[in-house]
C-alpha cells in the first residue's frame, strides 16, 4: 500500500517557518546587559570588558551598556551605586529577578568583582545563579618584584648599574610578556609591581641642566618612554600600582666621568652637585610619571647609618618629589616607600613625616632567604617599631638565596609566614621576590631545550603568597583540599594525586629553611645553600663572617653548631632547636618528599615534563639533606677533637665526611643535566661555599672537587697525626713589605708587641700573630678616622695587598667590617672575608681581625668608613695569605689546619 502525502503551498510555508524558528531557537544566545556608569574608570571598564568577552565565548550575547537602565527583557549584570566597606572590597549579589548586582569600595573593588564573576563563569561554563559573595583583602599592598639586573656585571660597570636597553633587557620591551605577567597579577589580586634598578632615572628622563647624564641613545630613550607608558597604563587597568626602586647614592656613568667621580662610593659624603642632580632627576621623573611610586634604598650605596640618611631623604629626595609636583601643578603626593635596609628607618621617618605624608616603610622578612615563620629578637623589634609609626609597613620577601634553584611550593610554610607578618611583625603589606633566579629574570635555572620561564614554572609560588596576603586565616583542612585540587588539575590528575604532590612540596619545603637557620653563615645573597658548605664553615663560622642576626632573629631559639659542641663537651643542657635535631629532621623530610612524589607518578596525565622536573627536585632535596646531615655529624666529632685532642674523635668523623661526599656526588648527577646553575648572582659577592668570580663555582660539579680535596686533606691530617707521636713546630714566616709611594705624608710604625697603634692615643699592641710582625703600618689619627673615615692614596708599580685590621665589635668608634649583607661593594677588592681572625690584641679593646684589599698596579685609593681601623701594611699581591684563626681572643685553638693548614704540637694520640 502506498501512502501519498499532499501539501499545499500554505502547508509547506508553515512547516518551513516552524523548522526555521526551531533552529533559531536552538542557536539563539541569551542576551545579557552589563550596565556600568557613563564615566566608568579604566579599571571598571577593563573588568566589564573581560566579563563580556568571557560570556560571549559561551552561550550568551553580552554587551556593555553605559548608564542605561536595566533591560527587563534580558538578564542584567548591574554595577550599583552602593559602596562596600573597605578599600578593594566588593560584593556580588543575585536578586529575585535573575539579575546580578555588583558593588565595590572603590574602582579596584569593582574590578575584583568583575574579575571574580568572570572566573566563576569560566569555571562553571555558564553564568552562576544565586550568588552571595562578599570579600575584601587583609593586606593593603600585595606586590611582586622584578629586577632589571643581571647575573654578572656589564663591562666597565659595578653592581646594580644596568641602564634600560634592548641589548641588556630584551624582555623589558616585550609587550605580550608584560600582558601575561600583569594578567597573572590580577588573577592573584596583586596590586603593586616593584621594578628594581640601581639608577633608573638616567634611562627614563632627560635633564636640561645635565644632558650628559642620559645613559642611553635617543632611539632607546624613546623606546623606554613608550614601554614605561604602556606598562603603567596596562598595570593601572588591572588595579596595579607600579613602583620604581633606586639606590642611593648612585649616579650614572657619563655623569660620574664628567665630574671625575665614582658611580658609587659608600664612603663619600653628600656632594652638592650629586644632590642637585638627584633632586632634579626625581623631579623630572615625578613630572613625567606622576602615578608611579618610588621605593628608596638609602643604605648600601651610602655610608652606614646616620645623619646622611636623614639629610638625603629630607633634603634631596622629598624636595625632588615636591619640585616635580609643582611643575605638574598637582598636590597629590605619589607614594614613597622607605626601605629599612642599612639605615635607621625610624629616625628617617620621624624627620620625614612632617614634610611628606604619603610614606610607607619596608623591611626584609627573613633577610635574603626564607628561614622561619617564628621570627623574633631585634629584627622583630625593628619591624614592630616601623609598623607602629602609623603608616603601612611592607614585608619584603627578598632574594630567597637559600631556595635557589629548586622548586618551592609549601603552602603551609607560606601561610604561616604571612600570619607571622601580621601577628609578630604587626605589618599589613607584602612585597614578593621571584622564588629563584631573580638576577636572571624572566628565565629559570632549568636546563631544557628551551629556557623555562619563571612565570610558568613558579606559578604556585605566586599563587600561594597572594592567596594568604588576601586572607591569611583560611582553615588548614580546607586549604589542603584546595591545593590538592589545584595540583591535581595542573597535572591532569585527581585530587588524591594532587594531595601527594602537595605533601612532597610541603615536606621538601622545610629542608632549606631549617638548614640555613641552623647551620648557615648568612641569610644574605653571598651564600648559596644548595651548593653545600665547607667543613671549616661549620666548625669555624666566625672566620667567614657569620651573620648572627639570622640565629638571633630569623630562627627559633636554638644553638649554633659550635655552641652545641661546646655544651656537649662541658656536659651542659641544650636549648631549643639543636643541630642534631635539625640534621635528623631534614633527612626525614627528604625521605617523605620522595615517598609522596613517587605515589603521585602513576596518576599524572598532563604536563609530564614538568612533573619529571619536580620529581627530580625532590631527589635533589633528599640528597642535599643527607649531605648536610652527615657533614654536621662529622663536624661535631671534629669539634669534639678541638677539646679532647684525641685523634680517635677524628676517626669517628671520617665515615660521615666520606658519606657526605657520596651524597654530594649523587646531587651532582641529579643536577648535571637538569640545571644550568645553582645561584643566579654569579659575581664576586658570592662567598659561601666558594667565592664566585666570573661565573665560577655556580654548579655542583664545580664544587664537588673542593669537597673531595677537603676529604683527602682530612685523611692526610689524620694519618700525619698517627704517624708521629709529636708533631714538629712549623716555622712561621712573616709577610714581607711591598714598596708603595703615598700621595700624602704618612707616619709609620713597625708592627710588633708594645707598638703604638694610633698617633693620638696611647693604645699598644699586647699580642699578635707572628705573620704580621715587622710590617710597616700607618700610624693614623684615631680622632680623624672617627670624624672623616680613612682615605689613603698611593702608587704601586706591582699589584699589592693592603692588610687592614678591624675591631671585632660593632660600635660607632670602630670602622665597620666589610659586610656584604649591607654593602654590595664590600668585596670589590676581596676584602669581605677575614683572613686572620683574632690576630691582634690591644688591651681593653676587642680582638682585631685582618682583612685583605688587593689593588692592581697604578694609582689607587684605600677608603674605609668612619671609625678606628689599623692599616697594618702593604704586601705583594702574589704573597699567599694563610687563612686561619690566630685564637688570641682566648676562645680556643684553631683546627682549620685539619683541612690543609699547619698542624699544632699538642695533639693527644
Amino acid at each position: 500500500m502506498k501512502l501519498i502525502l499532499r501539501f499545499t503551498g500554505y502547508t509547506v510555508c508553515m512547516m518551513f517557518s516552524l523548522l526555521f524558528n526551531s533552529a533559531i531557537a536552538k542557536t539563539a544566545k541569551e542576551k545579557i546587559n552589563v550596565v556600568v556608569p557613563a564615566q566608568a574608570s579604566s579599571r571598571v571598564m577593563f573588568g566589564a570588558t573581560q566579563l563580556v568577552k568571557q560570556l560571549n565565548q559561551l552561550a550568551y550575547q553580552a554587551q556593555i551598556a553605559k548608564n542605561n537602565k536595566p533591560n527587563i527583557r534580558t538578564k542584567n549584570i548591574i554595577l550599583t551605586n552602593q559602596k562596600t566597606s573597605g578599600k578593594e572590597s566588593y560584593s556580588i549579589i543575585s536578586d529575585t529577578k535573575g539579575n546580578i548586582n555588583l558593588a565595590g569600595g572603590d574602582d579596584s573593588g569593582i574590578l575584583y568583582a568583575f574579575t571574580t564573576l568572570t572566573e566563576q563563569v569560566k569555571a562553571q561554563g555558564k553564568l552562576p545563579e544565586n550568588l552571595q559573595i562578599k570579600d575584601k583583602p587583609e593586606m593593603v599592598l600585595r606586590g611582586t618584584a622584578i629586577g632589571l639586573q643581571k647575573p654578572d656585571y656589564l663591562p666597565g660597570r659595578d653592581v646594580y648599574e644596568y641602564p634600560y636597553t634592548p641589548e641588556t633587557f630584551p624582555w623589558f620591551y616585550d609587550k605580550q610578556q608584560w600582558i601575561a605577567y600583569l594578567d597573572m597579577m590580577l588573577a592573584n589580586r596583586y596590586n603593586s609591581l616593584y621594578l628594581w634598578n640601581g639608577h633608573p632615572f638616567s634611562s627614563l628622563v632627560k635633564l636640561k641642566e645635565y644632558p650628559y647624564a642620559l645613559e642611553v641613545d635617543e632611539a632607546t630613550f624613546k623606546k623606554n618612554e613608550e614601554i614605561f607608558k604602556f606598562l603603567t597604563e596596562e598595570a593601572d587597568k588591572r588595579g596595579i600600582w607600579v613602583i620604581q626602586m633606586f639606590y642611593n647614592i648612585l649616579i650614572p656613568k657619563p655623569f660620574a666621568e664628567k665630574h671625575g667621580l665614582k658611580t658609587q662610593d659608600r664612603n663619600r659624603p653628600i656632594i652638592p652637585i650629586i644632590a642637585d642632580y638627584t633632586q632634579k632627576s626625581i623631579a623630572a621623573f615625578v613630572q613625567k610619571y606622576p602615578n608611579v611610586g618610588l621605593l628608596v634604598t638609602l643604605g648600601e650605596a651610602m655610608e652606614g647609618v646616620g645623619q646622611d640618611d636623614i639629610d638625603w631623604f629630607t633634603k634631596t629626595i622629598i624636595p625632588g618629589v615636591h619640585d616635580g609636583l609643582k611643575a605638574l601643578g598637582s598636590k597629590t603626593e605619589p607614594p614613597i616607600v622607605l626601605r629599612a635596609h642599612d639605615s635607621d628607618a625610624p629616625a628617617v621617618m620621624k624627620a620625614a613625616l612632617p614634610l611628606y605624608k604619603n610614606l610607607y616603610t619596608m623591611a626584609k622578612y627573613n633577610g635574603e632567604a626564607l628561614t622561619t615563620y617564628t621570627p623574633r629578637g631585634k629584627w622583630a623589634d625593628l619591624h614592630r617599631s616601623l609598623s607602629r609609626i602609623g603608616t603601612v609597613h611592607v614585608q619584603n620577601v627578598h632574594i630567597l638565596a637559600n631556595l635557589e634553584p629548586f622548586r618551592y611550593g609549601s603552602a603551609d610554610f607560606i601561610q604561616k609566614s604571612v600570619q607571622a607578618m601580621h601577628h609578630v611583625y604587626e605589618a599589613n603589606a607584602l612585597h614578593l621576590y621571584p622564588q629563584a633566579s631573580y638576577w636572571d629574570w624572566p628565565y629559570t635555572a632549568d636546563k631544557a631545550p628551551n629556557r623555562l620561564m619563571q612565570l610558568d614554572r613558579d606559578w604556585i609560588w605566586y599563587k600561594a603568597w597572594a592567596r594568604y596576603a588576601w586572607d591569611s586565616k583560611r582553615e588548614r583542612s580546607a586549604e589542603i583540599a584546595y591545593w590538592s585540587k589545584e595540583l591535581g588539575a595542573k597535572y591532569g590528575a585527581n585530587q588524591e594525586t594532587g594531595k601527594h604532590i602537595l605533601d612532597a612540596y610541603e615536606e621538601s619545603g622545610e629542608i632549606s629553611p631549617k638548614l640555613l637557620r641552623r647551620f648557615g653563615i648568612t641569610d644574605g645573597n653571598r651564600q648559596t645553600l644548595t651548593l653545600g658548605m665547607l667543613t671549616t664553615q661549620f666548625i669555624n663560622p666566625f672566620r667567614y663572617g657569620v651573620f648572627t642576626l639570622m640565629y638571633e632573629s630569623e630562627a627559633p631559639e636554638g644553638e649554633m653548631i659550635i655552641d652545641y659542641a661546646e655544651k656537649e663537651w662541658k656536659k651542659q643542657g641544650h636549648i631549643g632547636e639543636t643541630p642534631v635535631q635539625v640534621a635528623k629532621e631534614v633527612v626525614e623530610h627528604g625521605r617523605k618528599a620522595i615517598a609522596a612524589i613517587e605515589k603521585a607518578k602513576a596518576g599524572v596525565k598532563a604536563n609530564q615534563d614538568e612533573f619529571d622536573r619536580l620529581l627530580n627536585d625532590m631527589y635533589c632535596y633528599d640528597a642535599m639533606a643527607n649531605f648536610y646531615a652527615d657533614k654536621v655529624t662529622a663536624a661535631l666529632w671534629i669539634l669534639k677533637f678541638k677539646y679532647s685532642n684525641d685523634v680517635k674523635d677524628l676517626d669517628q668523623a671520617l665515615p660521615f665526611l666520606e658519606s657526605s661526599v657520596q651524597h654530594y656526588q649523587k646531587l651532582v648527577k641529579l643536577t648535571e643535566n637538569h640545571y644550568l646553575y645553582a645561584n643566579s648572582m654569579q659575581t664576586k659577592q658570592r662567598k659561601i661555599p666558594m667565592r664566585g668570580v666570573d661565573k665560577t663555582f655556580i654548579h655542583w660539579k664545580e664544587v664537588l672537587p673542593v669537597f673531595e680535596t677537603e676529604l683527602k686533606n682530612f685523611k692526610h691530617s689524620i694519618d700525619s697525626l698517627k704517624s708521629t707521636k709529636t708533631a714538629s713546630n712549623i716555622a712561621v714566616k712573616a709577610y714581607e713589605n711591598a714598596g708603595v709611594k703615598f700621595q700624602d705624608k704618612q707616619l709609620f710604625y713597625t708592627v710588633k708587641e708594645q707598638a703604638k697603634a694610633f698617633a693620638d692615643e696611647d693604645l699598644r699592641i699586647k699580642a699578635l700573630t707572628p705573620e704580621l710582625v715587622g710590617l710597616n703600618a700607618l700610624q693614623l689619627s684615631a680622632a680623624a678616622q672617627i670624624k672623616n673615615g680613612t682615605q689613603i692614596t698611593f702608587t704601586n708599580a706591582k699589584p699589592v695587598t693592603v692588610l687592614v685590621g678591624f675591631f671585632n665589635k660593632k660600635d660607632a668608634q670602630f670602622s665597620p667590617t666589610p659586610e656584604l649583607e649591607t654593602d654590595a661593594s664590600a668585596n670589590n677588592y676581596g676584602q669581605a672575608e677575614s683572613k686572620i681572625s683574632n690576630a691582634i690584641i690591644i688591651e681593653n679593646y676587642p680582638a682585631i681581625n685582618v682583612h685583605a684589599y688587593t689593588f692592581p698596579a697604578g694609582k689607587n685609593t684605600l677608603s674605609l668608613a668612619k671609625g678606628k681601623a689599623l692599616v697594618l701594611g702593604f704586601i705583594d699581591a702574589n704573597q699567599k695569605i694563610k687563612i686561619f684563626d690566630a685564637g688570641l681572643n682566648g676562645n680556643g685553638r684553631d683546627i682549620d689546619w685539619l683541612f690543609g693548614y699547619y698542624a699544632p704540637t699538642d695533639v693527644k694520640l
